[in-house]
């Protein structure tokens, strides 16, 4: 996957975010975990994308 195909997804992520977080009305508290999970999917996505999620998934404490 190149860098522009990434860079495009976090863009369009981030303006769908803004706008989820600008036009709809919701509760404050709603609306911050809105966007935690949004984040972590999105550095779970970037993970994958680079291969550094299967490294991770391969470490046992």
């Amino acid at each position: 996957m190149s860098i522009f195909i990434v860079l495009l997804v976090l863009i369009i992520v981030g303006f769908l975010l803004w706008l989820v977080n600008t036009y709809v009305p919701m509760d404050a508290t709603i609306k911050k975990i809105f966007n935690i999970v949004v984040v972590i999917v999105v550095i779970i996505w970037l993970l994958k994308v680079f291969g550094l999620f299967n490294d991770l998934m391969g470490i046992h404490v």
